[in-house]
């Protein structure tokens, strides 16, 4: 790759792309609402959101100076992150509470790029940080998943026309924003049911003596005002 492609890369990377058509954007959110709510296809697309998750668990792990170990994820969208250090105190309660959140604020970082107008770099970034999440995978569902998903940003960011890219950004986006709100609700319902004692939620309210309602509470404020503020930054120039 000589100096000039080079440099026509990082000027498609850093730059701004026209918004796509308001239709696009709407049609987008209608889909990812259709696949977060039509159970058949949430069951598949939420390895996505999953994906998130145990990176936001990761990433937290990394930040409060623990030893992240390795993360597995399960062809039934579970996952798992294992961290070592003391198993008490703010990191190990910021480690546990990263999970739910990040795919919501996730999302919300997506949304304000593309309110930029920065499509490329979304993707780009997207695979960089796909990229050091499948270093830190452990088993081999996790691993090809990771590789598939990184695969198709890097294909869509490099061979895709402008349309493509954006629809394809666009989509993650509204799925990531959408997508945090149930995997919440469906946790609260297992907790409801006497399930999930060893959930995200109830570790929390055993490391800090706060009832695991109130960390699912925060859970879901947390998703659906990253919702209504990226929707407002998405919906915005229509």
């Amino acid at each position: 790759m000589d100096a000039r492609t080079l440099d026509e890369l990082w000027t498609a990377v850093t730059g701004t792309q026209p918004a796509p058509p308001g239709w696009l954007v709407l049609a987008t959110g209608a889909a990812a609402l259709l696949t977060v709510l039509a159970r058949p296809l949430w069951l598949v697309a939420r390895g996505a959101v999953t994906i998130a998750h145990e990176g936001g668990h990761g990433l937290a792990a990394l930040a409060t100076r623990r030893r992240l170990a390795g993360i597995r994820l399960h062809s039934d969208t579970s996952g798992l992150t294992l961290s070592y250090g003391r198993p008490t105190g703010p990191g190990m309660v910021l480690t546990a509470a990263a999970g739910y959140t990040t795919p919501a604020l996730l999302g919300l970082g997506c949304a304000a790029l593309l309110a930029a107008d920065r499509i490329t770099l979304l993707l780009w970034l997207a695979v960089a940080l796909l990229l050091a999440l499948l270093v830190r995978v452990r088993n081999a569902y996790g691993f090809l998943t990771v590789l598939l998903t990184g695969g198709a940003f890097f294909l869509v960011s490099w061979f895709g026309s402008p349309e493509v890219q954006a629809g394809f950004a666009y989509l993650g986006t509204w799925f990531l924003l959408l997508g945090a709100v149930r995997p919440v609700l469906e946790l609260q319902q297992q907790r409801r049911h006497g399930q999930g004692g060893d959930s995200d939620a109830d570790q929390l309210a055993r490391l800090t003596g706060i009832p695991g309602l109130a960390w699912t509470t925060l859970f879901l404020v947390t998703a659906l005002a990253a919702l209504a503020l990226g929707a407002s930054w998405l919906l915005h120039p229509l």
